[in-house]
């Protein structure tokens, strides 16, 4: 690629997320008050996340029942209230185990 390409791909990037993070600030000046809206608003991190993490954790493993399996220990583990370090844990754990008698 041509470093003045690299640039101009680089710039519109730049203008592009500075735009998305500067834009509801100037537009929305006093406290949202509608409950439906900040609702909204307050599950939208979560939602990206699951988005964008879920696709890549049911197909990192070698087969998907062991992805499934993992992300069914994690769910249960974290409606129990579990730490993220035992929620991991057990995960892998779980993704171990089903990997090593699928496989085996």
């Amino acid at each position: 690629m041509q470093l003045h390409i690299f640039f101009v791909y680089l710039l519109i990037m730049a203008g592009s997320t500075y735009l998305i993070r500067t834009v509801p600030f100037a537009l929305v000046r006093e406290k949202i008050e509608n409950r439906f809206i900040r609702s909204f608003l307050y599950y939208i991190p979560y939602a990206v996340l699951t988005a964008m993490t879920l696709p890549a954790v049911l197909y990192v493993t070698d087969h998907f029942v062991s992805a499934l399996a993992g992300v069914t220990v994690a769910v249960i583990f974290a409606l129990w209230g579990k730490g993220l370090t035992t929620v991991a844990v057990a995960a892998c754990a779980a993704v171990y185990v089903v990997e090593l008698f699928w496989a085996g």
